[in-house]
């Protein structure tokens, strides 16, 4: 029996329906999907010279050029993921994984049979030559993490440097990122931004680091560990002030999502004694800065009147009168000179 073009797309994809009948996930067993629809006459645009290319395309190796795959995955909600990002999944002769078991349910669920090899911070060394050896001789590999973008505070910053120093192809397929999610949900600035990440171990270490993004005007973008959230907030607020506002985001796109709003100091007293759990990503507002006006030449010829009034010479009142501005004392000189400098002269006269 002759299939339309609609539904051959579906099948040769193997792609999910996705007409959620839930909106939110706690875990990778928790979602569900309902029955395939029918799509309308006219629902999909594509035409049929580019359905025609979709089984190549899903096939192993079809149509993606060997390299190394950095694939976003979802950080929560398993509908936070792209088709472009299955199929590299389903077309990769091997999948790196932070956590073979956690990423094995997701693998399970879109039903993708590619082999998982673990990589970690652990092993990431001992790997990288056995997956540079695979990608020289044309395998197709790519990296996922146990959640977001891998690189990005996770393992894979050194393969992709090692691959780019070779001249293999790096290829990044954009997913999801607890980064930017929080960052655009935070309502703190966000036309500029430092992401930090996770802090240092070493006390010293994280002070200096601390210290460098108290003073910093972007907003300053932190993954802190639910176990050291109370350390991190004793730190931020006696560095960054106890009035500077934060945002602690949570459990970003699962049921119990939480976006918590206010200033460091109502976050330490918050959460003294309340310990979340999972996943932090904690925002800080940039340092407001401090536009200083000078001031006027009105005030300037008051300020030095008054001084030179009290016995001051001309020098003095004009060193007197610098030392609370940021103007120069050289344009201050030549004011006096200009305003008194006459009437010092007839004073020295008739002296």
């Amino acid at each position: 029996m002759a299939m339309s073009p609609a539904t051959t797309l579906q099948r040769r994809w193997r792609l999910p329906n996705f007409t959620p009948t839930i909106t939110a996930l706690t875990s990778l067993k928790s979602i569900s999907f309902s029955p395939p629809l029918k799509p309308k006459h006219g629902a999909l645009s594509c035409s049929t010279d580019s359905i025609n290319h979709s089984p190549q395309e899903s096939s192993k190796g079809g149509h993606l050029k060997p390299g190394l795959y950095l694939v976003g995955t979802p950080i929560g909600n398993l509908e936070d993921i792209t088709f472009r990002a299955l199929r590299v999944l389903r077309s990769a002769n091997v999948i790196l994984s932070e956590d073979t078991r956690h990423s094995g349910k997701l693998l399970q669920h879109y039903d993708i049979k590619t082999p998982l090899l673990s990589y970690h911070k652990f092993n990431e060394s001992r790997r990288e030559q056995t997956v540079l050896k695979r990608l020289r001789e044309g395998d197709i590999v790519a990296l996922i993490s146990d959640a977001g973008t891998p690189g990005i505070s996770d393992p894979g910053m050194e393969l992709a440097k090692l691959c780019v120093d070779e001249n293999i192809p790096v290829i990044p397929i954009p997913g999801p990122s607890a980064l930017v999610a929080a960052l655009s949900a935070s309502g703190l600035a966000t036309n500029e931004f430092t992401f930090v990440g996770f802090l240092p171990k070493h006390a010293g270490s994280r002070r200096e680091r601390l210290t460098v993004s108290a003073n910093e005007a972007a907003t300053q973008v932190f993954f802190v560990p639910p176990h050291k959230l109370h350390q991190f907030l004793e730190e931020t607020s006696s560095l960054f002030g106890d009035t500077r506002r934060c945002v602690i985001a949570r459990e970003m796109t699962k049921i119990h999502e939480e976006f918590w709003r206010g200033t460091l100091g109502k976050a330490k007293e918050a959460f003294s004694n309340h310990h979340p759990k999972g996943e932090i990503t904690l925002l800080i507002e940039g340092k407001e800065s401090c536009v200083v006006e000078n001031p006027s030449e009105f005030q300037l010829e008051n300020e030095l009147g008054d001084l030179i009034s009290k016995g001051h010479s001309l020098s003095m009142a004009v060193k007197l009168v610098a030392e609370g501005t940021s103007m120069r004392r050289k344009t201050i000189y030549s004011l006096a000179l200009r305003k008194f400098g006459k009437q010092l002269e007839a004073e020295d006269d008739s002296n």
